[in-house]
Order: structure tokens, then sequence, then C-alpha cells
């Protein structure tokens, strides 16, 4: 990693989760005459067609890798201007019927999105459902999304998961949370709020109106399936239908029937309605009028006015190199992509498992990136129950610098018995086992004096955090209770780790080594997870605190889709978000000037 720029602290590493890459392009509807939309790109995606035909608005991060912004050109693709720009997350923008007023959702304010309203000649701008009229219970999600106007422009329609509470995947059971959207109206001077489509158990969501305002149409998935919707494994077998509700009477009528993860809907005409199949063997643009599909690799279609085009993304998800530059949302510190669980020694030398480029081998380097070496490859090592399954995970260095702890096995499986904690010479000559595979163990973290690790253990009756004693090789119980991720204090006080609480929600602890002194440093209803301690003494940690950020299906390839970095101080107080994305963003460490120039 380079120095930073001159007059900064130094650099934030963290993993981000989300493509790398995303170009608009348009095409007429049948998918011929596919061109690109815009002459210069920097991550533009989330376009639709002004209510004229004669413009685009959309999605762009080219003021930094992370930072969404909303942007708008000519249908051609030439004049790009700005519309909404800042550190907030400013996405989905949508323009009024006369072209004054663009609706959009942010997150500037209270950090959780919203339905803003800017009007163009004043500049004036107005959060529509922050009212008290609109706020759904704060412990919940309580997010709004994907603004439509009314023909008329009288109405914006949008969903939101207001008033549902956080909800884990696998019928509530699982680790991450699934969505439950309702579609909404409201006028543009925040008046006439009210529900207009809900199913419980299901999400609602993209909400677009036909041509004579009469009807609403939107996707229909069960809420279950939005955990399937963004996961690669998952998005070609779960199943979504397209539905309209007439706006005054609720008569609702089902457009799709079978198979196939539909979203994105959108009235062409009175009569046809386009949307998306994503994932699966016939992923692309299908339309209920029977007109043949486009069968293509694409995200978030929108039609223009006449029916005649089609806007639309097509994302990648090359991996990041090493040190890539993010946009940064604290001045004092640039932001660079690394990958997963990089950690410090006391000598100064990082390490990081290197799960992106490689088989989730130890890696080993300079903090300039210079002299990487490969310490641990994980293959052949255990036996692999999936193939290219296993890895080592997490590695932590001893005090000393001679050697890295480490996990041995799946990623965060409970079914997997044979996860081990070992330990490796830090010159790769020579490792170990440090458990005997009977329970399923990992994620090291060694003591200040070097002479413990402690760890986690999960599967069947055991649980909870272990010490073990380097000397004696005896391991005691420090908890028994669904806890992970344990992280040593540098001064050896407290072991900072992530607990299970109740339901399915994850809050982030500390206790000291002997048992005592037991505290709950974080309440929100979302997940507080993967806490480690910074270079000051203060914690950095991962949080959904502030909700989703977008509609949870239209997401791809990953887990917690709306987790953002967090700081805060060892006794919990002073929380403070360091990173606004559209994607999932984690695993910190800081790095100042001095241990980027080799002086740590």
């Amino acid at each position: 990693m380079a120095a930073a720029g001159r007059g900064k602290k130094g650099v934030m590493l963290m993993n981000r989760i989300g493509p790398s890459s995303s170009d608009l392009f348009v095409s007429d509807l049948d998918g011929s005459n596919e061109r690109r939309l815009l002459r210069s790109t920097g991550f533009d995606h989330h376009g639709t067609f002004t209510p004229d035909g004669r413009s685009v608005v959309f999605t762009s991060a080219r003021d930094g890798d992370g930072n969404s912004s909303l942007y708008w050109a000519r249908a051609d693709g030439s004049g790009v201007e700005p519309l909404v720009t800042g550190p907030a997350v400013d996405d989905v923008g949508a323009l009024s019927p006369d072209g004054s007023k663009l609706a959009f959702v942010s997150t500037r304010g209270d950090h959780k999105a919203h339905i803003w309203l800017l009007d163009l000649r004043s500049h004036r701008l107005r959060n529509l459902t922050a009212g008290q009229e609109v706020a759904g219970d704060p412990d919940g999600p309580d997010c709004y999304f994907r603004p439509a106007w009314s023909p008329d422009g009288r109405w914006i329609a949008f969903s939101s998961d207001r008033n549902t509470v956080w909800r884990g995947h696998d019928d509530g059971v699982g680790w991450e949370h699934t969505q439950e959207l309702s579609v909404y109206v409201i006028r543009p001077d925040g008046t006439g709020f009210r529900q207009v489509a809900t199913k419980p158990g299901y999400c609602l969501g993209s909400p677009k109106w036909s041509p004579d305002g009469r009807r609403i149409v939107y996707y229909e998935i069960t809420t279950e399936g939005t955990w399937d919707a963004h996961r690669p494994e998952g998005a070609g077998r779960v199943e979504s239908q397209i539905v309209s509700v007439d706006v005054t009477t609720g008569d609702r009528a089902e457009h799709t029937t079978g198979p196939g993860l539909k979203l994105a809907p959108q009235f062409i005409d009175a009569t046809e309605i386009g949307y998306l199949i994503k994932g699966g063997p016939d992923e692309g643009l299908a339309y209920t009028s029977g007109r043949p599909a486009v069968n293509r690799a694409l995200r978030s279609p929108a039609w223009s006015p006449d029916g005649r085009s089609v806007i639309y993304e097509k994302v990648g998800f090359t991996t990041r190199p090493l040190d890539s530059a993010l946009y940064s949302w604290d001045r004092d510190w640039e932001y660079r992509h690394c990958d997963v669980f990089p950690v410090l020694s006391r000598q100064g030398r990082i390490a990081i498992t290197e799960k992106q480029l490689g088989n989730s081998s130890i890696v080993t380097m300079l903090p300039d990136g210079s002299d990487r070496r490969v310490v641990f490859d994980p293959r052949g090592k255990i036996s692999d129950p999936l193939p290219g399954s296993i890895g080592a995970y997490r590695p932590a260095w001893s005090p000393d610098g001679e050697w890295i702890a480490s996990g041995l096995g799946t990623w965060f499986r409970e079914d997997a018995p044979s996860n081990l904690v070992i330990r490796v010479r830090s010159d790769g000559s020579e490792w170990e086992k440090l458990t005997d595979g009977t329970s399923n163990s990992g994620f090291p973290s060694y003591s200040a004096d070097g002479n413990e690790i402690v760890y986690r253990v999960w599967g069947g009756e055991e649980k909870g955090l272990r010490i073990l004693d380097l000397r004696t090789r005896t391991t005691r119980v420090l908890t028994d209770d669904y806890d992970n991720l344990p992280d040593w204090s540098p001064d050896g006080e407290l072991i900072l780790f992530t607990r299970k609480t109740a339901g399915v929600n994850f809050d982030v602890y500390t206790i000291r080594p002997d048992g005592s002194d037991l505290r709950c440093l974080t309440d929100s209803g979302a997940n507080d997870a993967h806490a480690v301690w910074n270079h000051d003494g203060r914690i950095l940690y991962n949080s959904g605190m502030y909700g989703f950020r977008e509609e949870a299906a239209l997401y791809d390839d990953t887990f917690q889709s709306y987790g953002q970095i967090f700081s805060m101080n060892a006794d919990g107080t002073g929380k403070r978000m360091l990173t606004d994305s559209l994607w999932e963003d984690s695993m910190p460490l800081f790095l100042t000037q001095e241990v980027l120039r080799g002086r740590a």
C-alpha cells in the first residue's frame, strides 16, 4: 500500500462485497441495436428515461468508488451533468412529468434511505418520508425505495419496509435478514400518504404507474424469497410474480404465473408490461404480451416513454485490486480496497486471507505491498466437504511476530465439525493443529503476552469462547453462548466478540479474560458484528443499524447487503458511521502514515 497523500493521517483498508463495474446500455425492445449509452463511464447504473424521452437520469459513482450520486445526460449519452451529489447515498432518480422536480432515494440526514424531492428551479430539498405521519417503527428497518411519479404528477409511489421487523432467512432463524415491503403513495407536498398494496409475508417492490394513472404494477415475492434473490445459488430457483393494483379500488391482478424471479416491471403501453427475469437460463427481458424474450445478462431495465427503447445496466464482478482507491467519507484518511481479514503485526507486517484472488490462503506483506509471501496454503491440509470450500480464515499475529494463528475449514458453516484452529510460522516453514477437530473451532486471537489464544466453538451442545494456554495446552471455557469472532485487546485487558442475542440479532460485547465484566456495546435491531480493535483503542465493527439501502431482491452476490463500517469507543459510546455506500462494507484496518512508511 502506498503512503497516503499529503495532509492525510493514513489509509483505511476495507473489503467491499458488490459489483466492481457497471455500464449503461440502450437497445430496442427486442434487444437489437444495443449500444453503450455514455461516452465516459464511471460505475453507472439505475438509469431511467425522463418523461419527454429526451434525457436519462442515472446513478453514478464517478466521484469515487462507492459514492452514489445522481446525474443526467441527453438520450444520446452526451452532456453528462450532476443533479445531486454529496457523501450520502443518492440513488434511483425519477423526474416529474413537468420536468420541474426530481424524486430520489437518499441517506442524507439520518443515514436511512428516504424519498427526497429536489425542486430543480429553486434547488430546495425536502425529505418526504421522515415526517411523523409517514415514519414507521424506528426499531425496525424503516426505509423507503424506488419512487415513481403518476402520469399527472400528483402522486409519487414507492416501496417501504416501514413497520416491519428484522427477520432472518431460513424462515426466521438465519443470520442475515430478509425484507418485507409494501407499496405506498404520497403527494409531492407530503400530504395524502397511504398504503395501496400489501400482503403479509411478501415483499412488494419497484412500483410503476400505468399510462392512465389508474394502476400500479410491482413484483411480488415471498419475504423468505428475498434472501435467495440476492444469493448466486438462489436467484435461479426462487419465484416471483408481476402484479398490479387499482389505486382507487384496490383491485388486484396477476400478470404472470409460473417459475422465475421476475423483477422491475413497467407498463410499456396500456396493456403490455415489460420486466426482468433475474438468474437462471431465461435471464433477460420478458413481456406479458408474448413478445419474444431477450436472453441477456442485465439488470434494472427501464423502458422509454414511446415504448421503443429500453435502458439497462451490465455489471461486472472482477475483483478489485489490492490497494485500489475507494471513496473516503473521512477527509483525514484515504480508503482502499483489501482482501478479507487484514491484520497488522506489532512489527509492521500485514497478513490477510487471500479469499478473492486465490484459494483462501494466508498471505503476508509489508505495508507498501512489497515482499508478498504465501505462508499457508490450505489445499490438501484437511478433508474438503465441498471442493474449494476449505480456507484459512482470519489470521492473527502473535505479539512477537513469529506465529500466525488461523481457523482452517469452511466459511461460517456450523455443520463442519472438522474446522480447526491452527498456527503457522510466519515464514511458512511449519504449521500445527491447536484443536483436534472434534468441534467446529475457529477465529483465534492472541493474548497480549502471546501465551494464550482465544477462539470460538460452534455446533452440537458446545458453543462459546474458549481460551487455550499454549504452554500447558489446556483449555478453559470463557463463555457458553452463541459467541464468535473474538479479538483480544492489545493491552490484554478485554476480549471483544460478537454474540447472537434475541432471535436473529447479533451484538458486540466485551468481556475480561477471567470471565468478568461482560458488557453489551450495541443494541440495534439489525446485526452488529465483525468487531476488531483499532490502533487508537476504539472499536471498529460492521452494522446494518440504518436499514437496507435498496430493495433486497435487487442485489447480487452478497450476504449482508446493507452492512456499513462503524467505530465506537471501548465502552460503546461515540458511535460513528465510517462508510455510506450501497454495498456491503466490512473488515477495516487503519494504517497510519508512519506504518505505511515503514516506521511502525
